[in-house]
């Protein structure tokens, strides 16, 4: 299997990090584990128009004619808006989009919405959260590399007229393709719908990579990523037969967190993912 490097190390190393960008991180994963995520959104604005309300954030409304590169020249700055909002599409007029009030890092790793650390399994792990629209990549170690957008099956689709939602459990990646990776059943009745990098891992379910992942969950039941993400995952990363794909929309540190305290006991917080 190809080296499990993270592709942001090239810009600066996860253990150089800003204040900033540390206090981030820790408000992140407070939030997680005490249950004090980002409150639900309505679809048509996205996961930023929430995330703008929490501190260390503002909210910036986009205008008309306005693009990520016109609101953010600077390739670093673009690139984490573009991940904090969950969303590789263009921004639309009227929308608000949540931006760090101090952007003295860049670093996506510093706004991780997982926990840095879990507890060491038998193989890494592909976390996927529907609630904070976010996967994240865990080593053998317990220890997350990367994380990313994500956008997972809506509730109802239009064209099959049946829910299209992302089933939750814990499943084994089977079977990947390459950038060529296409649907065989959608659009309906045609099929052909690019799914780049794909990795399959419940049936007919992937995660692939999607020039379409808008901020809120919009597909008919795969994990669309960023398609360097996707291509990361699947080539870097994911080893066919071994790695876990863990679909939760409570996150399971944060429900085993839950346990442990009305317990008063400390069990294996992360036994269900081995």
């Amino acid at each position: 299997m190809a080296s499990q490097a993270n592709p942001l190390q090239n810009q600066k190393s996860l253990t150089t990090r800003s204040s900033t960008g540390s206090a981030l991180s820790v408000f992140f994963t407070l939030t997680t584990l005490l249950g004090l995520s980002v409150p639900v959104f309505a679809a048509h604005e996205g996961y930023g128009a929430a995330l703008c309300k929490n501190r260390g954030f503002e909210c910036v409304r986009v205008k008309k004619g306005d693009t990520w590169a016109r609101l953010f020249p600077d390739h670093d700055e673009r690139r984490l808006v573009r991940r904090l909002n969950r969303m590789n599409i263009e921004p639309r007029k009227g929308q608000r989009l949540a931006v760090p009030v101090d952007r003295s890092t860049s670093d996506p790793m510093d706004f991780a919405p997982f926990p840095p650390q879990i507890q060491p399994g038998k193989t890494n792990k592909v976390v996927i959260s529907q609630k904070e629209l976010a996967w994240g990549a865990y080593d053998s170690e317990g220890t997350l590399v990367y994380w990313g957008p994500i956008s997972a099956g809506r509730g109802y689709c239009e064209d099959t007229g049946e829910s299209c939602e992302t089933p939750s459990g814990t499943f084994t990646a089977f079977r990947r393709e390459g950038a060529d990776c296409a649907s065989t059943v959608y659009p309906v009745g045609e099929g052909g719908a690019p799914m780049p990098y794909c990795v399959f891992f419940n049936g007919g379910i992937a995660l692939h990579g999607s020039s379409e992942v808008p901020g809120y969950n919009a597909s008919h039941g795969c994990v669309r990523l960023f398609i360097e993400d996707a291509e990361w995952l699947n080539e870097s990363f994911i080893e066919i037969g071994r790695t876990r794909v863990v679909v939760e929309e409570e996150l399971p540190a944060e429900r085993r967190e839950s346990e442990a305290v009305s317990s008063g006991t400390e069990p294996d917080a992360m036994a269900s993912w081995r």
